[in-house]
């Protein structure tokens, strides 16, 4: 991609937070999912969008160009998001992956500087029926035991089994992926082990009540039920909210369709208020 440059914040308990930063434009700031980081997750669609935005692609702590710090837990993580943005010193677009589109969804919610969110495919974990509890629960534990015997690659190919249809974990797989991601696996077991003890804050109606700025929640019309459920919930919850469907996409989308993707976040941020 042209034009690549990086941005960093330091945070207030001193961690320096990292996004590569590709094309011109408005800002838009993309959040990684807890398996890569912020250009494994987002670099195949941004491809398609750094000729008309300024595209920032935020890595967690411990991974891309962030420092290394054993704080992951969820208030932490979306403070990170918070101070990110308002480092910009422009209002910003903000989308988010799964995991990181939740974060978006709470940094929303009082991060004056975002002008517009638009996540893809939050997962509201307390939407979770008994069958997808039983998936998540082995995949986090196999996860934890490849990380253990040193196997970063299937570790985070064993987790990929949670929200990833078997089609995709295929397609996924084959980009090389899950290799690239592998150096993460110790930092994504940490992410998972602290989320789980701690409340997921966009599970909380005022939290979602509480975004004020244009909002779309993307999914893919091939996604699992889960997935889909979570988007109606948070349109049911954030105030002028819609759902938009990503045609032929499941939860894989920003690997396997890139362009759609981007497609529809172009249509949403382009048709929302800018900063000048």
């Amino acid at each position: 991609m042209p034009e690549r440059r990086t941005h960093h914040v330091t945070t207030t308990d001193g961690v320096t937070i990292g996004g590569s930063v590709h094309g011109q434009g408005p800002p838009l700031v993309f959040l990684q999912g807890v398996i890569g980081d912020g250009d494994l997750d987002w670099g195949p669609t941004v491809e398609h969008l750094a000729d008309r935005f300024t595209c920032h692609l935020v890595s967690l702590r411990g991974r891309g160009p962030s420092d290394d710090h054993p704080d992951l837990s969820l208030s932490r993580l979306v403070e990170d998001v918070v101070e990110y943005v308002d480092s910009l010193g422009d209002s910003a677009g903000l989308t988010g992956w799964s995991g990181g589109g939740s974060w978006a969804l709470a940094a929303a919610s009082r991060c004056a500087s975002v002008s517009a969110v638009a996540p893809f495919e939050p997962g509201m974990l307390h939407l979770l029926g008994p069958d997808d509890q039983a998936l998540l629960g082995s995949a986090v534990t196999r996860t934890g035991e490849l990380v253990a015997a040193g196997d970063g690659a299937a570790a985070a190919r064993a987790f990929g089994a949670f929200p990833f249809t078997e089609q995709e974990a295929v397609e996924v797989a084959a980009t090389g992926y899950f290799e690239s991601a592998g150096r993460y696996a110790p930092h994504l077991m940490s992410v998972l082990q602290q989320a789980m003890a701690s409340a997921d804050p966009t599970s909380d109606p005022a939290v979602l009540g509480a975004i004020d700025v244009p909002a779309a929640v993307l999914v893919g019309s091939q996604t699992k039920p889960f997935f889909a459920a979570s988007a109606d919930y948070v349109s049911e919850h954030v105030p002028n909210a819609r759902v938009h469907r990503v045609p032929g996409a499941a939860h894989a989308a920003p690997i396997t369709h890139p362009q759609a993707l981007a497609e529809a976040l172009a249509e949403f941020f382009a048709a929302t208020p800018q900063p000048v």
